[in-house]
């Protein structure tokens, strides 16, 4: 399993051996080092990209080696169509499409050129982005492989990024470096199993964030019972494990200034309770924690980086399962903010987990805005498959700022109703609201439950049950767990929040 070792920033020059990577433009434009580079071959690089059809159109590549005339012992050259127009996220894509070739190539050591085919050069920000994807797609979740001789004679790759001012692409690296690193974490968290990863080790997971200057509090079965949690502790009743609320505070603007609040859903596993689910697929339920992840990444990433913004994290953990002590459909249980809710199907508990832990935190924190995170319907998927995550919210201008950061972190969002007459399907005789309104408009009804504990504060729900686990591999995610949030969270609050 090749892994990326090391990646450096050095100055943008020609190499004369070893294995060199260079972009191309439609047309097989060049930038000056990269036409350097290939200036020895024998008939040019036009003579070689003629013969395999090569022309520089994006996401194409041209693999020559050992080519006759230049000292490399090898030359990949990308295609990447237009460079003006390239994105952010098509950056990050080329990174993780050039470490995809590397990794083919079997390389021990590479040097991308990163200059630009006008000549101009790759912007740091760029460079950086194209490090991210890099270290994205390097991922694997391999803890558990028992290793064996001769199975894998891959090397590790020593990647180099040749840049106009190494210097400032070191800079604009250390800030999206926590970031990868966040995504990388959530990937880690949804990846394990959950006999090692239950409600009390996560929560010791929260608070390794400690080192990066962020302060956790963790709140036990005796304190949540003191705050009046029968939602969340209801859901956690049928466990042998105890339940934990974990909070992660990160102050990097002035006092006093009203924090982003993140909450998250972290049902560790999740059968459906008395409800249980079919066995086919049930052991994906491991990763009914994703919002929760996505979460403690975020925190990671934004204070990585040392953003300057206050941002609080909540995450409500649980792992419901069917024991004689779990919860029964029919039940009534109070949440902390004196709701009555019936309990009709035990395997709707995400919203029961997050009911508790948003009045929790509006309650204690008096955010700004408050946004959580929930791997919480299936009917999100059938509504909007795998590429986006569902959006609800009861503020226009928040949820303008979750789409904007969304397209421009490549994690997208699609915006879908919330209105009262939707009530009318969680409305029951028997309590003030029910835990869930059926089949018709699933993931509706669930938001119009969890937007009765926002407590009118400016409020967006994600529903990422498509998206933060099993979706579509791509460029930068070869992984079941795709740390999905945690580069739209922290766009949010550095295209916004930040003092």
């Amino acid at each position: 399993m090749t892994k990326l070792a090391k990646l450096s920033f050095a100055k943008l020059e020609a190499p004369k051996k070893g294995l060199a990577v260079i972009l191309a433009g439609e047309g097989l434009g060049l930038g000056p080092v990269a036409g350097e580079a290939v200036s020895g071959l024998d008939g040019g690089l036009a003579r070689a990209a003629a013969i395999a059809g090569f022309t520089g159109k994006k996401k194409t590549t041209l693999d020559l080696v050992a080519p006759a005339g230049v000292g490399l012992d090898r030359l990949i050259v990308f295609g990447i169509g237009k460079a003006e127009d390239l994105t952010q996220d098509d950056w990050r894509a080329l990174g993780g499409a050039v470490f995809a070739e590397l990794k083919k190539a079997k390389a021990e050591a590479a040097t991308v050129l990163l200059d630009a085919p006008e000549g101009a050069g790759v912007a740091s920000e760029a460079a950086a982005e194209l490090a991210m994807g890099a270290k994205l797609r390097a991922y694997a979740f391999d803890a558990y492989k028992s290793k064996k001789k001769d199975e894998d004679n891959a090397k590790d790759l020593k990647l180099a990024l040749a840049v106009a001012d190494p210097k400032a692409a070191r800079k604009a690296w250390s800030a999206a470096e926590a970031i990868a690193d966040g995504v990388i974490l959530a990937r880690d968290l949804v990846n394990e199993p959950a006999n090692v990863l239950g409600p009390v080790e996560f929560a010791a997971k929260a608070k390794e964030l400690e080192k990066l200057g962020v302060e956790i509090e963790i709140l036990t079965e005796k304190e949540m019972k003191k705050l009046k949690m029968a939602a969340l502790l209801g859901v956690a009743q049928g466990s042998v494990r105890p339940p934990r609320l974990a909070v992660m505070r990160w102050n990097g603007s002035k006092k006093g200034v009203a924090p982003v609040a993140l909450v998250g859903k972290g049902v560790v596993f999740d059968t459906g309770g008395i409800s249980i689910k079919p066995a086919g697929g049930m052991e994906e339920m491991k990763g009914d924690m994703g919002g929760a992840a996505a979460v403690v990444g975020a925190m990671h990433a934004i204070a990585g980086r040392k953003a300057k913004a206050n941002v609080v994290g909540v995450i409500g953990l649980v792992e419901n399962m069917p024991d004689g002590n779990a919860q029964r459909p029919g039940d009534i249980v109070k949440a902390m903010s004196g709701t009555t809710i019936e309990i009709l199907n035990t395997d709707a508990e995400g919203r029961l987990v997050l009911a508790d832990a948003l009045w929790y935190t509006q309650e204690t924190y008096k955010p700004a805005i408050m946004i959580d995170l929930a791997t919480l319907t299936g009917a999100v998927i059938v509504a909007l498959g795998n590429l986006n995550a569902g959006l609800y919210a009861n503020d226009d201008e928040l949820a303008e700022k979750l789409l904007a950061a969304g397209k421009a972190s490549g994690e997208p969002l699609w915006r879908l109703p919330l209105s009262k007459e939707y009530d009318k399907l969680i409305e029951t005789p028997n309590a003030d609201i029910k835990n869930t309104g059926g089949r018709s408009a699933g993931s509706i009804t669930a938001a119009q439950f969890l937007q009765r504990f926002s407590n009118d504060i400016p409020w967006a729900h994600l529903d990422i049950a498509g998206t933060a686990f099993g979706a579509p591999k791509d460029d930068i995610c070869q992984s079941w767990a795709s740390g999905y949030g945690v580069r739209l969270l922290n766009q949010l609050v550095a295209d916004n929040y930040e003092k």
